[in-house]
């Protein structure tokens, strides 16, 4: 029977590694599907992927080499899905209903502005890499609440499930395995951009748990002497507890690979510059923008900046000092593991809060009323971060909606109070052993800084008053009321502003 007879459900442009993924996604949930793609190789990649993956069963994607074509073939009114890289791309192919790219949030707004009256603009945010796209992805949602409507049981379809009791992943990982039944990983973020914007937000933790676990595989490579296969068994312990996450057991698989041709631990030979596609960046732009500390995420870019500096730094060994230190040996190792271990524990709760901070910022200057609990769901399976203490914290914003930072949740902040001496004492390990951890160092001062009742801003605004008459407020005085002092000798005087 043609598909003329039996027009498609959706739409799709855009056959990359996570388009072409979603798509067969999409079909193994019972959509039919047209697929275009600008290089039609990708199309005849798709089609021939979808005809050993489904033996018997009837075709599931009709290939088209036209967006007229593959209009011809769909249902009205249409729904497409496009998988595009973000910028131009996207306006180039703008006759869609939704956007899975990683957009800039405020693109997004613009976009919906632009095609208003034309057509419904929807976007979705999509994490989980290449796996997740096949088999279960994260998806963040954001835009016209109708268009919602439409896409709603698709998207519920496709996402990844976890068990609504623990919080953990409902994995399905090949064709063969029947659909996992659970709480699907997808939500309505809220109007256009705010999807996005979250989208943006986990990839900027995304980014401080990866430097946070690269800087406790740094110290026990360089000050405790362990090869590779021996920090991986150490995360494979990790994995077990606390630390649950796709990122340590990823981890620990990158360390373990042995190198063919060489013998040797493949992560040894890998060149250490640190590349980056921007979401990162744009988070730490965004925390700076609208003045919420989230100095973890912003040191774990500076780090890939860093380690871009590759010629640099070979020249800099020669020349800079650092401190004489030996190996750790072997009966204290075991307590460095460990410190590490809650350092690294530590470190990420500060990096959630911050991030999820940041998303408070952002929802109460935009009006987004953003679901903190909602967000943390959807986060504990096919996403890059999905780790057991996202039910954690799920929790913490199920007992309080207005929650003004993760830190301050009982479950939290008693985390914390356990483990923090031995977060103290790693940061200090690493130190005395000239072993960078700014990753680890910015969020124990972001957590000191947080819990500090007074800060030296007194001073600072001291000195802004001095060269600048930006004038300060007294803390025995009415809140509002500004003072200037005419600082310099002769002629001192407090001038009361307002």
């Amino acid at each position: 029977m043609s598909s003329q007879i039996q027009p498609c459900d959706i739409g799709f442009i855009g056959l990359g590694v996570m388009g072409k993924n979603i798509a067969l996604n999409l079909a193994d949930n019972g959509y039919k599907i047209a697929a275009f793609d600008l290089e039609h190789s990708k199309v005849a990649a798709l089609i021939e992927q979808d005809s050993q993956e489904r033996g018997d069963i009837p075709a599931r994607i009709e290939p088209c080499h036209s967006f007229t074509e593959l209009l011809s073939k769909l249902k009205a009114p249409h729904l497409i899905i496009l998988s595009v890289p973000a910028g131009q791309p996207v306006d180039d192919v703008c006759h869609k209903l939704v956007d899975t790219g990683n957009s800039l949030w405020t693109d997004t707004i613009e976009r919906e502005k632009t095609y208003s009256g034309k057509f419904l603009f929807f976007t979705t945010a999509v994490s989980g890499g290449e796996v997740g796209a096949r088999f279960g992805p994260s998806l963040m949602p954001s835009g016209d609440p109708y268009a919602w409507t439409r896409i709603e049981p698709i998207w519920q379809a496709i996402a990844a499930k976890v068990d609504p009791q623990t919080g953990l992943a409902l994995e399905r990982t090949s064709v063969e395995q029947p659909l996992p039944v659970g709480e699907s990983c997808t939500t309505y973020i809220g109007p256009a951009g705010s999807g996005h914007y979250v989208k943006m937000v986990h990839n900027g933790i995304e980014y401080a748990d990866m430097q946070l676990i690269c800087e406790a595989y740094h110290v026990m490579r360089q000050s405790l002497g362990l090869t590779p296969t021996q920090i991986a068994a150490v995360f494979r312990r990790w994995n077990e507890g606390i630390l649950n996450s796709y990122l340590i057991e990823i981890s620990a698989e990158v360390l373990d690979y042995v190198d063919q041709d060489t013998g040797l631990p493949l992560v040894d030979l890998v060149l250490d510059k640190a590349g980056q596609k921007g979401t990162g960046l744009w988070t730490a732009v965004s925390a700076l923008q609208m003045g919420s500390p989230a100095a973890t995420i912003a040191q774990s870019v500076f780090a890939r900046s860093l380690s871009t500096l590759k010629d640099d730094r070979v020249a800099a060994a020669k020349i800079l000092s650092g401190p004489n230190h030996s190996l750790v040996n072997e009966q204290e190792q075991e307590s460095v593991i460990l410190a590490l271990h809650d350092a690294l524990y530590c470190s990420k709760i500060c990096a959630y809060a911050q991030g999820f901070e940041l998303m408070k910022v952002a929802s109460n200057e935009r009006k987004w009323a953003l679901d903190y609990a909602a967000i943390a769901k959807i986060w504990r399976a096919g996403c890059i971060i999905r780790a057991s203490f996202l039910q954690s914290i799920t929790k913490a914003y199920e007992r309080k909606e207005d929650l003004n930072n993760l830190l301050l949740d009982p479950y939290f902040s008693t985390q914390i109070a356990k483990y923090q001496d031995n977060w103290r004492q790693a940061i200090c390990h690493a130190t005395m052993a000239g072993i960078p951890c700014g990753a680890f160092s910015s969020a124990l001062a972001y957590y000191d800084s947080y819990r500090c009742e007074t800060l030296p801003a007194n001073l600072l605004q001291g000195q802004r008053d001095y060269f600048g008459a930006h004038t300060f407020e007294r803390v025995d005085k009415p809140k509002g009321k500004k003072y200037h002092v005419l600082w310099s000798k002769p002629g001192r005087k407090l001038i009361k502003i307002n």
